[in-house]
């Protein structure tokens, strides 16, 4: 009988699916994919996230905000206003650079992740800080980078980069922060 041959590949396919689709991409119990916490300002490459001292709206990485030799953009993080998942023009290019490096390096993956201040309630937070990770997801897709490299996910207020009851403080933490 024909069949029997092809229940068997079939058989063997489905497996070597199931295994594929089981595999872990590693990462830690802190959503960071290198083992270091988010807003330490460097990871174990050794690649800042581009926040100056003082500031908390960090610099720019030459004219594009992109590294000439390809590799992860220094920037990493954007900023924006009270109760505004709007992405500010003014990181656009930082946006543009980060979409730049995901569609030239095909297998490189990004972890979304979006903050608040603390201000509002648990949930409100939590949702706000993913509405912020997908308006990024949203301008990463328009730029053509494919949907499979992104993944998004929301802190709220529960991983501060700033601590403090000032506007200073606040701004720092209305982020959502590029973890590759």
């Amino acid at each position: 009988m024909q069949f029997k041959p092809y229940a068997r590949s079939l058989a063997v396919a489905l497996s070597l699916a199931l295994v594929a689709g089981c595999s872990s991409t590693g990462g830690t119990q802190d959503g960071s994919m290198d083992g270091t916490r988010d807003g330490s300002g460097a990871s174990s490459t050794g690649v800042s996230d581009g926040r100056a001292s003082g500031s908390g709206y960090g610099g720019t990485a030459g004219a594009s905000g992109q590294q000439a030799d390809g590799r992860i953009p220094q920037q990493r993080t954007i900023y924006f206003e009270f109760d505004s998942e709007r992405i500010r023009a003014e990181f656009e290019p930082v946006l543009a650079a980060n979409a730049r490096y995901l569609r030239e390096n095909g297998n490189a993956r990004v972890v979304l992740q979006g903050h608040t201040d603390e201000r509002g309630t648990r949930e409100y937070n939590m949702a706000l800080g993913e509405r912020r990770a997908r308006s990024v997801e949203r301008f990463l897709s328009v730029q053509g980078v494919s949907p499979s490299q992104v993944e998004v996910v929301s802190y709220g207020e529960e991983r501060p980069a700033a601590r403090g009851q000032n506007e200073e403080a606040f701004a720092q933490n209305r982020r959502v922060v590029f973890a590759y």
